[in-house]
């Protein structure tokens, strides 16, 4: 693959968001979500995430390959300083590298924003998504069962996390 650039998601980029998003969602890996996104609710998403709770994407080949963003984590004033991670890439750009390059972009974003703590939920079985987090530093906190329902079956959800200090 070619050269991997990242950088802060702009206005124009909502559309590609928003395919990439319901890629994850109609491919059941990375999230307990079943309905696709239309245009609106990623407008509205972009928006709640401006300022330190940012999206970054991926670009290679001049596409957007996937986008990270950081989601607030509680409205509670003492976990200011923790947010929760999202990662979406695109289907023919996954195990290519992509998800490394956003990680460490998101990361480096989030200590520019005073977050001291990433926090993420994954699936159990999502053995690529655990081995990106776990090569950059990220470890298991525990396994929340029967945590949602996906297609009628109870689906565990994993806790990892990352602290900065």
């Amino acid at each position: 693959m070619k050269t991997v650039t990242t950088r802060l998601a702009a206005e124009t980029d909502i559309e590609v968001l928003r395919i990439i998003y319901n890629q994850g969602i109609e491919d059941r890996i990375a999230t307990l979500e079943t309905e696709t996104k239309d245009h609106a609710y990623m407008q509205d998403w972009f928006i709640n995430h401006q300022g330190r709770y940012g999206v970054i994407v991926a670009e290679t080949e001049g596409m957007i390959a996937g986008w990270a963003s950081l989601n607030q984590y509680s409205p509670r004033a003492a976990y200011d300083g923790v947010a929760s991670l999202s990662i979406y890439i695109d289907r023919d750009f996954r195990g290519k590298g992509v998800g490394s390059h956003l990680l460490q972009a998101i990361e480096q974003f989030a200590r520019q924003n005073d977050f001291y703590k990433i926090v993420l939920f994954t699936f159990p079985h999502n053995g690529m998504a655990q081995s990106l987090y776990r090569k950059n530093g990220y470890r298991e906190v525990g396994i929340f069962h029967n945590q949602g329902k996906l297609d009628g079956k109870f689906i565990d959800i994993m806790a990892m996390e990352k602290c900065f200090v």
